[in-house]
């Protein structure tokens, strides 16, 4: 081996070596959320997300449904709030969970929704009850399969 390969063999380890020592932090993922002002359980929804360690930005608009039209969201899957996550549309109460499978798979897709506000999804909790929904995935020509489902869940009755 001559003396220039063998510096760059050794600029190369020192160089991982250097890499190796710095602190890794993984890559917080962004989703920006577009939501009526008034809308509480839109908040409780961010507030979810932010636990799950997504970094969250607000926008707060009366026209949710031009957001939804724009990122090709059909009408009939929509909710009370529309999210971006890795160019993916993310409509409604989502879990975080969901929205970390899809950006890990990479579908080719519009991107997620739960239609509706199902009682006992993310941002809509109350009590103990949980009713069933499902997470659809939409794909480009604006039809849905499902992606996960969350059965019911009710509180035991006292006798």
């Amino acid at each position: 081996m001559n003396l220039m390969n063998r510096r760059s063999l050794f600029g190369s380890f020192a160089a991982l070596t250097l890499l190796q020592s710095l602190p890794v932090q993984a890559a917080t993922p962004m989703v920006h959320v577009y939501k009526n002002p008034t809308c509480g359980c839109c908040t409780g929804w961010v507030e979810h997300l932010k636990s799950a360690g997504f970094s969250v930005e607000v926008t707060e608009t009366d026209e949710t449904s031009a957001v939804r039209q724009r990122l090709g969201v059909p009408d009939r899957l929509g909710s009370c709030h529309t999210g971006i996550a890795g160019g993916y549309a993310i409509e409604g109460h989502v879990p975080a969970a969901d929205i970390k499978r899809l950006l890990a798979m990479r579908p080719e897709a519009v991107g997620l929704a739960v239609p509706g506000m199902p009682v006992g999804s993310p941002g809509m909790e109350y009590g103990d009850r949980k009713d069933s929904y499902k997470v659809l995935l939409i794909d480009r020509k604006g039809r849905e399969t499902v992606f996960a489902s969350y059965p019911a869940q009710r509180a035991p009755s006292k006798s």
